[in-house]
């Protein structure tokens, strides 16, 4: 279990946003990463719907959302679609403008970025170039401070 925050290094800092497909929550609708729009930062946030850290941390965000215009949170998860689809539900996460969460079957980004434990989250900057990553429950502060400096 992971207690802590931690920046992440994975060697593909600078580097452009993978395409890749993912499922949105309508469980019919393919969504590709290169329809993300650039202009303002991305953050991809991969969650388990079991993780109580994962929890907390999207309880953190909803409160906090106010906070955040301008950046757009990409959550993925690559478990089972109808506990994602709970989650999605019981958190309320289609009411946020700014929250997009869709399932990840093929688990390409997970293996892409090496992530190691979950939550995991990955900044963008407003051109879609990967910023700075982190492993494990992270401020929500240092999230908007890292995505729009």
């Amino acid at each position: 279990m992971i207690a802590g925050c931690m920046n992440h290094k994975t060697g593909l800092e600078g580097k452009p946003l993978p395409q890749f497909n993912v499922v949105l929550m309508d469980s019919v609708t393919n969504f590709n990463t290169k329809d993300i729009p650039q202009g303002n930062p991305v953050v991809l946030y991969l969650f388990s719907p079991y993780c109580p850290y994962c929890k907390a941390q999207t309880k953190e965000l909803i409160e906090n959302i106010s906070s955040l215009k301008g950046i757009h949170f990409y959550m993925f998860s690559s478990f089972p679609y109808s506990d994602v689809k709970q989650y999605y539900m019981d958190s309320h996460l289609n009411k946020y403008a700014n929250i997009t969460v869709a399932l990840d079957t093929a688990l390409f980004y997970k293996n892409y970025i090496k992530a190691t434990g979950m939550p995991y989250f990955a900044i963008y900057d407003k051109n879609k170039h990967l910023k700075q990553t982190w492993l494990g429950r992270v401020s929500i502060g240092k999230i908007r401070d890292i995505a729009l400096e």
